[in-house]
């Protein structure tokens, strides 16, 4: 870490063209142009579709998602399903409305579809109901109870949702099952059901699970940049995971007011001044500002940066570096301090030769 340095001191793991290859990377100055060069691509902004921080998780957990997110399907009416309960109701004629008495609930008055999709219903014998909608059911039941009552006037509801579930689980802050009625479902509205996420969550790394394929869900992407199409219409037997926010640390190590940390990108974004405050500061002391460092290795590209701040004004250059999930922030020690605690060291062992006589 000699400030004079342009490469680093020893091989380091490198993907290129597919392979791994082991080489000496060049240690990157920060200066104005090299922000200027990084502020170029947006993929180096927090909403930017391939910033880092939005592809870390997969490349950590070895997770194979689809690109995207799933097509757009128009919304069509709800579907009943089996165990779903519907309500019929046959006007002017309650005993086919409530057989059972008035002072029954609807649902257990209802009519539950069975496991083979049917109902039975009074007259009409029989009826399909799993697969189609209300508006389809009532139209069949209407046809068949004319040839016993004159100009029926029917109507069909489903009064209990039972048979399209969504899974809801991670940090939010009541996972569970929910389900899909005749209202569509969305990703947003099954977060809010939740309780909304916890403030440990990875909004951007939001995964769904449908149909043995995994998609991808930046809710972030969403809140702050109106992305529309990441509100994506929920289906029977999804399931909703929201990871948590562990890979998204940076690291702070050296000599720093503060003890060498940990430190949680809020959202997945942080600057380096923004790191180094958090730790506290440089110490003013020990450290040796001239030679802060930051060394990247995420996503098989490593790269090693270096600012030099013995003027305060470079922490303006710093505070427009962005930094990327498992940074390492390295505050070196000042030579005179190195050399202080190397005579500290010795000192015992130097007295103690004097006194045998040694010197």
């Amino acid at each position: 870490m000699n400030p004079f340095s342009d490469k680093s001191s020893v091989n380091l793991p490198v993907t290129e063209n597919n392979e791994t290859l082991l080489k000496k990377l060049n240690i990157r100055t920060i200066t104005a142009q090299l922000i200027v060069d990084l502020e170029k691509n947006i993929n180096n902004r927090s909403l930017g579709p391939n910033n880092v921080a939005n592809h870390y998780f997969d490349y950590r957990i070895g997770s194979n998602a689809v690109p995207g997110t799933p097509d757009k399907e128009p919304y069509t009416q709800y579907i009943v399903g089996p165990r779903d309960i519907l309500n019929i109701t046959v006007w002017e004629h309650p005993e086919l409305t409530i057989p059972a008495g008035q002072f029954r609930s609807a649902e257990s008055a209802g009519n539950v579809v069975g496991e083979d999709g049917t109902i039975f219903y009074p007259y009409a014998g029989v009826v399909k109901a799993a697969g189609r909608t209300v508006e389809d059911i009532r139209a069949e039941l209407i046809q068949k109870l004319s040839q016993y009552i004159e100009n029926p006037q029917l109507d069909v509801r489903v009064i209990s949702y039972r048979s399209q579930r969504v899974y809801v689980v991670g940090e939010v802050n009541q996972p569970g099952i929910q389900t899909v009625k005749d209202i569509p479902l969305t990703v947003l509205e099954a977060i809010n059901n939740s309780g909304g996420v916890k403030t440990d969550a990875d909004m951007r790394n939001i995964t769904l699970t449908r149909g043995g394929k995994t998609y991808k869900i930046n809710l972030l992407a969403l809140y702050e940049g109106g992305d529309t199409s990441q509100n994506v219409m929920l289906k029977q037997g999804d399931v909703l995971n929201v990871p948590d926010n562990n890979f998204n640390k940076i690291f702070v190590l050296g000599e720093t007011e503060g003890s060498s940390r940990s430190i949680f990108m809020n959202k997945g974004r942080m600057t380096l001044t923004e790191a180094l405050s958090d730790a506290g500061g440089v110490n003013q002391e020990k450290s040796d500002p001239a030679r802060i460092f930051v060394f990247r290795g995420g996503m098989g590209k490593p790269e090693i940066f270096h600012l030099d701040a013995k003027s305060p004004d470079a922490l303006l250059l710093a505070d427009r570096f962005p930094l990327q999930p498992r940074d390492v922030i390295y505050v070196d020690r000042a030579e005179g301090i190195r050399w202080n605690q190397i005579v500290l060291q010795i000192a015992p062992t130097i007295a103690l030769l004097g006194i045998a006589g040694v010197f």
